[in-house]
Parts: structure tokens; sequence; C-alpha cells
């Protein structure tokens, strides 16, 4: 679609729009031509205490101008805020006449839907109201702003769990026994990267150690760990044991709520390995399926069958951890309602207290989009989706987080349901950002959160695993940057 800004540059916000709105059209800034039948002109023009959006809108030869005028008050940052609004607002009412279409979160883009609720919670609002606010304001389904507010009241209990020095810390092992076909992440199969793994895991140990050093001078406490990847146990189980024994011995854990580790892969997980973590009390293991149709599973490239994934769910379940979650996808190429039904009662037959329902999202150099694979319509998403929700509340479940990404199927969500006292808390830290994340690894992304603000810093580490070894003076950096972070913090009070 071409695209014409008048009086603003409120980019990102119209390409995120355009994106959940119009999936496959690309924003192009050129000039509209004769014959062109794609195409939206926004235009912004700002007052004293108000501004007013014009968008005139083409869509294959359909027309709908649509005007917006929105108030303007408060801080430079408050109003720069309002001003995005009002340009998404007005595409999004725009796009709606033309199209008849409201997707499930309205004009909702970002990674964050229930954040409204928990702010408007937050500020005293009650439950009714908040909801009413993403139903008016934002134009969400009434069955996504229920789900919104039960996520977004999790979230507001996370965070009163938490003071301003509390932090929470990640470990990615970038490394995974294949490449799935949805996978756009910086992961090595180790069949074709096995020497990398041992040099990696050593400069992995001396981070987690220098981070620990960094951590206890500024009087951090870390309430969650999570390592994910990748698959973490792709690595051996005297590496896995080595990983987390430098964990163990760079940071204080008396106020650590759970450990978590990602098993990931049924391929990866032996006795050996089970060992090594439940004798480091971890207190999560997370097995991820995705599917248990074993046509599926060909189609996305793994090299195991839906029986190894009950076969490695029978050992886990040998070592008595207190939580275990599963992970599934709708919408995975060759899948089916019928398949993702079948996926997911045999999964609730584990009796696992935790499930997370992703959402297929199509991302940027994933096989799934270069080799063009064959997947389900967001129709068959929907009805994947519409059939887990209700089966999960009837067997006890309940969702406790959420969150989007982009190129998502259908423009739906990723939840975590969970029954009795499941919740990963690290899961809501992060996605709903109340605390300050320290990652370590290859690929790692360091959020820096102001405690109780919307003020948040993010530095990254390298994210091969062979520049990540070579340059460790990026992670020192990094740190150093955390740690100042929190010394301007200490100033400010």
């Amino acid at each position: 679609m071409k695209l014409i800004l008048k009086g603003h540059d409120e980019r990102y916000i119209v390409e995120q729009s355009l994106m959940a709105l119009f999936p496959g059209e690309l924003p192009v800034y050129e000039e509209i031509q004769p014959g062109d039948d794609t195409w939206a002109v926004i235009s912004l023009r700002e007052e004293t205490d108000r501004c007013h959006v014009t968008v005139e809108m083409c869509y294959q030869g359909k027309a709908a101008p649509y005007s917006v005028g929105w108030p303007l008050s408060g801080t430079d940052f408050e109003r720069e805020g309002q001003r995005r609004h009002a340009v998404a607002r007005c595409f999004f009412l725009a796009a709606r006449e033309i199209t008849g279409v409201t997707p499930p979160w309205g004009m909702l883009t970002g990674v964050r839907p229930d954040k409204p609720v928990t702010w408007a919670l937050a500020e005293g609002k009650t439950p009714q109201q908040a909801k009413e606010l993403l139903e008016q304001t934002y134009f969400v389904t009434p069955e996504r702003a229920a789900l919104a507010l039960e996520t977004g009241a999790k979230a507001l209990e996370a965070a009163k769990k938490l003071d301003k020095n509390d932090i929470a810390v990640y470990i990615g092992i970038p490394f995974c026994p294949t490449r799935c076909a949805y996978c756009s992440f910086v992961s090595h199969s180790v069949e074709r990267s096995f020497s990398l793994v041992p040099p990696y895991v050593e400069a992995l140990i001396e981070e987690i150690r220098a981070g620990g050093r960094m951590v206890k001078e500024q009087g951090l406490r870390c309430r969650a760990f999570y390592m994910g990847g990748g698959t973490p146990t792709t690595l051996t189980a005297q590496q896995m044991d080595a990983v987390l024994t430098a964990f163990e011995g760079s940071f204080d854990l008396a106020d650590c709520e759970e450990i978590t580790v990602e098993a990931g892969r049924p391929d990866t997980i032996t006795p050996e390995k089970m060992a090594v973590l439940k004798a480091h009390g971890v207190t999560r293991v997370s097995v991820n399926p995705q599917t248990m149709e074993d046509h599926v599973l060909r189609a996305i490239g793994r090299h195991h069958t839906a029986g190894d994934i009950e076969a490695a769910m029978e050992l886990v379940k040998r070592y008595d951890f207190p939580h275990v979650n599963m992970d599934l996808i709708a919408g995975l190429p060759e899948d089916s309602p019928e398949g993702f039904r079948r996926t997911l009662d045999r999964c609730l037959a584990f009796g696992t207290d935790n499930v997370t329902v992703h959402t297929l999202a199509l991302k940027k150099g994933s096989r799934i989009l270069l080799e063009g694979l064959k997947i389900p319509t967001p129709e068959a998403v929907a009805e994947m989706l519409d059939y887990a929700a209700p089966v999960l509340r009837r067997e006890g479940y309940r969702p406790y987080y959420l969150y989007r990404q982009k190129y998502m199927s259908g423009s739906f969500e990723n939840i975590g349901w969970c029954r009795g006292d499941a919740e990963c808390w690290y899961n809501i830290y992060i996605m709903s950002e109340l605390c300050s994340i320290l990652s370590f690894g290859a690929g790692g992304s360091t959020k820096m959160v102001e405690f109780g603000t919307n003020h948040i810093e993010r530095v990254f580490n390298l994210k091969y695993p062979k520049e990540y070894t070579e340059r460790p003076e990026k992670c020192l950096a990094n740190q150093a940057a955390f740690a100042a972070f929190y010394e301007t913090l200490k100033g400010d009070m």
C-alpha cells in the first residue's frame, strides 16, 4: 500500500496498523499515481489543545475518507502518545469502513495488549471499566477484552510482589538438534555447529560470573530465572551442570521464586539431564511438542515422533518437578483444526499444570516463508483457538499471561494457561515489563526497567555464538550499562 504522511512522521504506528489490518500489504512511500488502487494519505493538523487527523484511503479501488479529533494535554511525552493514538485510531476506522472487518484486538498493534487493563486497574478503575476501555477506546472484541482483563489483573498481582531492586535473569542457549520450519531465532543446529558449543559454554559461564558480581554490587535481588533457547537440553548433562553451577554460585537465590529450564525437544531429554535439573532445584520444566501429529512434525522439520514426546513426558514425570509446561502452536504447516484438537487432548492427558498455546507467527527468514509451505487459513486457526479456550477452562486452567507477535495468523495471540499456582512469574515479568531482565548468552536482550514507570532501556548481546565467544567485551559493556542505569536511579532518589 502506498502511504503518504502529511504533518507528521508516525511511520511506525501506521506500518503496525497496516500489518494488522491488511495482511500481506507492505508499506511503500511513493507518490500516488493515476490508476493506483491501494493507497492512504494520513494527514495531521495540530492546535494548542487538540489534533485533527484525516485519512483518505483507497483499497483495491474502494475509497473511505475518515477524520478524528483528539484532545492533547500533559507533558511533551504524553502529547506525543496522544497524537500517535489519534493517527492509529483514524487509520483503523478508515480501514474498518473499507473492509468491514474488526480484528480480534481492534486497533491494538503492540506485543502486550493487556497493558491498558493493568494500568487502568492500578489507577483504581473497576474490572468492568477496564474492560470497557478496551472495547470502546481500542475496539477490542468483548471476548478478547475479557481475556485481557484476566491476564492484566494477574500482571497487577505480579507487580505487587516486586520492589525497585528486583530483577529476573535469563540465560540463552542458541542451539537445537534441527531448525524448525517456523523458527527465525538465531539458533544453530548442533549437527552442523557442534564445535561451537564448548567454547560457547565457557564464555557463557564467564559472563554469568561477571554479571553476578555486578548484581551484588548494585544490591539487586534475583526473583526469577529462565533458561531458554534454542533448546537448552541440547547441552550435555555436564555442560548444563556447569552453567547452572555458575548461576548458583554467582547469584543470591534466597528470594528466587522459580527456576525454569526449557527441555524443549523430546530428542534432547535424557535421564542424566533430568537428574542434573533436579539436583539444581529446577522448579519448572518446559517440554514443547508444538504438535502431536506425526505428519506435522515432519513438515516442520523435527526428527522425532509423537510417541517420542510421550516417552519424554513419562521420563520428566518420574523426576517429580513441581511444574511442567507444554507448548503448542496453532496454525502449523499441514495441520488442521481436527489435528490440533487431537494434539491438545493428548497433551491434557499428561496432567501437566501449564499449557502455552501459541499462534503461528510468519517470521522473516523462516523456512515457512522461504519455501512457501502450506499453512492453515486464519479461519482454521480461529477454529483451533476457539476449541482450546473452553476445553482448557473446563479442565481447570486459566489464562495468566498473553502476548502478540508480528505477522501472527489471524492477528490472534499467544496465551499461557495454568492450573492452581503453576504460573511462571518470569513470563509475566517479561511480557508485562514489570522488572529488569538481565540476559546472558548470544542474542540476549537485556531490558532495564525503572520500577513503577514506563521508562525502559535495552542493550543487546552479539547475535551469533562465534562472535559472542570472540568478543566478551560487548557483554561487559552491556553489564556496565546495566549498572549505570541503576546508579542513575539511585541518584534520582
